[in-house]
């Protein structure tokens, strides 16, 4: 047997020994101090509920969630070589909001698939469905005024809707419908560039305004006549969020009367213009910064000189000054031009000459070849490049912080609401996407969505304390770290896209069906903070990214 060694001594022992009742008793007065905080903004959750939760978060750490960017699937669309060199569009439609039912699910640009009916899975019964947060890009529309050609060969009529804009007091005297009618004044000398005709630019058109109306039946469809989870009237439990340009509140008005047969008035929510995060538009300069980062590197350079032969071909058909910034920074404004005439089901341009239209036009080859960069540029912002994470959560962080406080508070028994719906752009559904590191990506079509689904497994009480914890994101965090929260072991998550489940990049993600609710929220929490409270530090510059 071995013969115990005596210990020399520790240097400071004797003051380290004294101190490790002290450090203890500062330890337990910091968490005391939190938590009673917590308890005097939430009494109901109680000392012992609090304590738990106090527990969770400073002591035992849940599984670690990835918070790092991860490189989306190699395919045609992101390969520069096959989109320069290639052909056809990869299956997709860009001609009709109608794709054949046998395809369904299938990309198209006119008209997303959606959440419906006949291709819905059900989860099993053990699951019950809690709360839906619906992201929903506007259908199909007009081009926009910027992206139109200098001269347009043809005009563009909306005689067939009416957009509806007027006041009127809750209570009081009656308004009269009235609704835009588009004119030119025969007098007036100045003539606008573009497209003239009656209609705005943008606006939705009738298809559009169809198609918005058929999406609202689909998911009336499947969450109350199949589910039987939302109620027959759009009450107190149903919330509908548009941006601040019109052609989402176009949209919202058509999809509550597909859903519920709403007929009479009823509130859309709106934020401030310059600071709304649904569209988004809140001031976010290192997300601008990194954008403008991503689009400016050799990576981006590469892609619009190896189109530089396309652009003069455009250039030439289409009248645009080879120095217009707008229509040579990227293949947006060619994109928008040529795929809302293609959903609308009129013609390619051609050139014109002498105010004549030529036999030199864009054929199909050549708008299929924009429609593949497209999705090529899409891809590289929003995915591909390393920086696109932190691009996006940051420029759309505040509302990833709004839905995980939909979320707790509907758990926590704070809210009612069980259905929100938010009526938005490409660009939040681009950015939602790059948040949840989607496999593939594209650019998200008319009337594309991402559908939140929140079910509990079993039956048991929830309790949540709601005190932010705060902090600086690492690479990677734990879901006891990320929210004060306790019994939500029996919370999942079912992300859908296209109306089938969402696949990350992600490895914590992965395929997003049935996640535990904490897995979730601790990375959202991660990424920007609980409630969206690192946001503003990461957008100035105060917090790293």
């Amino acid at each position: 047997m071995d013969t115990p060694r005596p210990r020399p001594p520790v240097l400071g022992g004797k003051l380290l020994t004294k101190s490790i009742p002290v450090l203890g008793i500062l330890l337990l007065y910091r968490i005391i101090e939190q938590e009673l905080a917590a308890m005097h903004s939430n009494p109901r959750t109680g000392f012992i509920a609090a304590v738990a939760a106090s527990l969770t978060r400073h002591g035992e750490a849940a599984s670690t969630v990835d918070l790092n960017w991860h490189a989306p699937n190699a395919t045609g669309i992101n390969n520069l070589t096959e989109v320069i060199g290639g052909e056809g569009i990869y299956g997709f439609i860009y001609n009709s909001s109608n794709t054949p039912a046998s395809q369904y699910g299938v990309y198209n640009w006119c008209n997303m698939p959606h959440v419906r009916a006949t291709e819905y899975k059900k989860p099993g019964s053990e699951y019950k469905l809690q709360y839906v947060e619906v992201m929903h890009r506007h259908h199909k529309r007009t081009v926009y005024a910027s992206n139109s050609f200098p001269v347009e060969s043809y005009g563009w009529n909306c005689d067939d809707e009416g957009l509806f804009y007027y006041g009127q007091p809750k209570s009081g005297k009656k308004s009269a419908h009235a609704y835009w009618q588009g004119y030119m004044s025969p007098q007036n000398p100045f003539i606008p560039s573009g497209f003239l005709g009656t209609c705005q630019f943008p606006q939705i058109t009738a298809e559009g305004l169809d198609d918005s109306w058929q999406h609202g039946q689909d998911l009336y469809g499947v969450y109350h006549d199949l589910l039987g989870f939302l109620p027959d009237n759009a009450d107190e439990k149903v919330a509908f969020k548009v941006t601040q340009n019109v052609i989402t509140s176009e949209v919202a008005g058509m999809v509550l009367n597909g859903m519920f047969g709403t007929q009479e008035d009823y509130p859309l929510l709106v934020s401030p213009s310059g600071y709304d995060p649904l569209e988004p538009t809140y001031p976010c300069p290192v997300s601008s910064n990194l954008s403008s980062a991503i689009q400016s590197g050799g990576n981006w350079t590469d892609h619009l000189t190896a189109a530089s032969s396309l652009y003069a071909t455009l250039d030439d058909i289409s009248g645009v000054p080879p120095n217009d910034s707008g229509f040579h920074m990227s293949f947006d404004h060619y994109y928008d031009n040529l795929s809302a005439r293609q959903c609308h089901g009129k013609p390619l341009p051609c050139k014109l000459v002498d105010g004549v239209n030529s036999t030199t036009c864009v054929t199909q080859d050549i708008a299929n070849e924009v429609y593949r960069l497209g999705n090529y540029e899409y891809s590289y912002i929003y995915r591909d490049d390393p920086r696109s994470l932190a691009a996006s959560a940051t420029s759309f962080g505040v509302w990833i912080g709004e839905l995980t406080t939909h979320i707790r508070d509907f758990v926590a028994g704070k809210s009612s609401v069980i259905y929100r719906h938010n009526v938005a752009h490409d660009g939040s559904i681009s950015r939602l996407l790059s948040v949840l590191q989607l496999d593939e990506m594209v650019w998200p079509g008319m009337g594309s969505e991402v559908v939140f689904e929140l079910y509990k497994k079993g039956s048991s009480p929830a309790t949540v304390a709601t005190a932010p914890t705060s902090g600086i994101a690492s690479p990677s965090i734990s879901a006891a770290e990320s929210a004060p929260s306790t019994s939500l072991g029996r919370y999942y998550i079912r992300v859908l896209w296209k109306g089938q489940v969402l696949r990350s990049s992600n490895p914590s993600l992965g395929l997003m069906d049935m996640l535990p609710l904490e897995t979730v929220l601790a990375y959202f929490d991660g990424l920007v903070g609980f409630g969206a409270d690192m946001v503003q530090g990461k957008c100035n510059g105060t917090v790293p990214v």
